[in-house]
């Protein structure tokens, strides 16, 4: 079974040795997207909410390059600096599930990449080629 490295220029670009997507099979596995700007890959300014919605955006962008969207999302990890923030986070993340959510690991870690206070990857089950 091959793999292929998904890339988009609408999500950060790697920060190091790793693609923003591999897909395998049916399968797509996304690296952990953090809160930077795509344009600028400096880190959004703003609380953990604005923060969160970067992050989101992000993986909506490297989904979409597969030609997947959240509703393919199988499975999520979060990964949160502080969970006094798990709240918020899940109320932007939540926002994207509306029906049959994916199932979801969120983790209290001592500290991010380039500061953030969020980080979130993702797998995906790709749709059939047609």
């Amino acid at each position: 079974m091959s793999r292929h490295v998904i890339s988009t220029p609408d999500a950060p670009a790697a920060i190091g040795p790793y693609s923003q997507a591999i897909a395998v099979g049916s399968l797509l596995f996304t690296s952990g997207q953090i809160p930077l700007d795509p344009k600028t890959q400096a880190m959004v300014e703003g609380d953990i909410r604005a923060q969160a919605e970067r992050v989101m955006q992000n993986l909506e962008a490297v989904l979409k390059a597969a030609q997947c969207s959240f509703a393919n999302v199988v499975k999520s990890t979060i990964f949160l600096v502080d969970l006094a923030d798990f709240a918020v986070v899940n109320e932007v993340y939540g926002k994207r599930f509306a029906e049959a959510p994916p199932a979801r690991s969120t983790v209290q870690v001592a500290a991010l990449p380039k500061g953030a206070r969020v980080e979130i990857e993702m797998i995906a089950l790709r749709p059939a080629a047609s």
